[in-house]
């Protein structure tokens, strides 16, 4: 990746396509998707047990032992969600929807997976299923960051042409038809994932700056990564099933976003009603 880099800075202001999509140790073929998503669960487990270390509701232990479960019922949540909404790429082939290594993971389908799953754990260790979920919020958003690289790796889910500087160089059979040869593409895998970093920082100073009851920065980070995804959606180019000229993540992430802040507003219109405690 370090080579990419030094080629995006120091060239004309291409973001190039990835050299390869795999690397092989002796006989073992590891995908740069799957060791994205990986290194951003690593990271996020890391900054999980930290969290919970410094809020005094659990270990790292805890962290490791809760990611555990969480973390392969995020993949599969994740992979029933993509195949449950692009149900037409399966049909012919029902077999490659097991293959989740090659790409296709719906977010929202593995937030709610890895959190149902966590937060059961959670509470069989003596955990509040609150507090869990408040801590491992802002990790959220940072594994997203990394494993959102491995739709570069994988030359997928980039945005419509562009001229600007940093537009994405596709190369072979995932340059797609009907465009000229050196067409350059919105990396939306990069603005999602520098997003998501920034979403980080924003939950850390909210929960710094707020006061919010348990759980409830959960529904902060909905509203963020809703309002990042919309915008993001609305340039991509793969196939989706549309409504009404929008995209269908396009309307889950609206309504979502509709959901976590009437929550959070009913939230503050109650903190204001309720007498303070003498």
């Amino acid at each position: 990746m370090l080579s990419v880099l030094v080629r995006f800075w120091s060239g004309p202001g291409v973001f190039p396509a990835p050299p390869t999509d795999a690397v092989h140790v002796g006989p073992l073929r590891v995908g740069f998707y799957g060791l994205m998503i990986g290194i951003g669960a690593l990271l996020a487990v890391r900054f999980f047990g930290s969290r919970l270390e410094r809020a005094g509701t659990g270990t790292r232990d805890d962290a490791s032992r809760i990611a555990v479960t969480a973390l392969p019922a995020g993949v599969f949540g994740s992979r029933v969600y993509h195949v449950a909404t692009d149900w037409g790429s399966y049909v012919d082939r029902p077999a490659a929807a097991l293959r989740f290594w090659e790409g296709g993971l719906g977010i929202w389908g593995g937030i709610l997976g890895g959190v149902l799953a966590g937060v059961l754990v959670a509470r069989r260790a003596g955990i509040s299923p609150a507090a869990a979920v408040t801590a491992v919020t802002p990790t959220l958003p940072l594994a997203q960051a990394f494993g959102r690289w491995g739709n570069w790796f994988n030359q997928e889910l980039f945005g419509r042409p562009t001229t600007l500087p940093w537009g994405l160089e596709v190369e072979g059979r995932a340059f797609p038809p009907g465009f000229p040869a050196g067409t350059l593409f919105h990396p939306t895998f990069l603005y999602e994932s520098l997003g998501c970093l920034l979403l980080v920082a924003l939950l850390v100073l909210v929960e710094r700056r707020v006061r919010l009851r348990p759980g409830r920065l959960f529904l902060v980070y909905v509203c963020g990564y809703s309002l990042l995804r919309f915008p993001v959606e609305s340039l991509r180019i793969d196939p989706a099933p549309v409504l009404m000229g929008l995209r269908l993540n396009q309307w889950v992430a609206s309504a979502l976003f509709a959901l976590s802040a009437s929550l959070l507003l009913r939230e503050a219109l109650g903190s204001r009603q309720r007498p303070p405690r003498s």
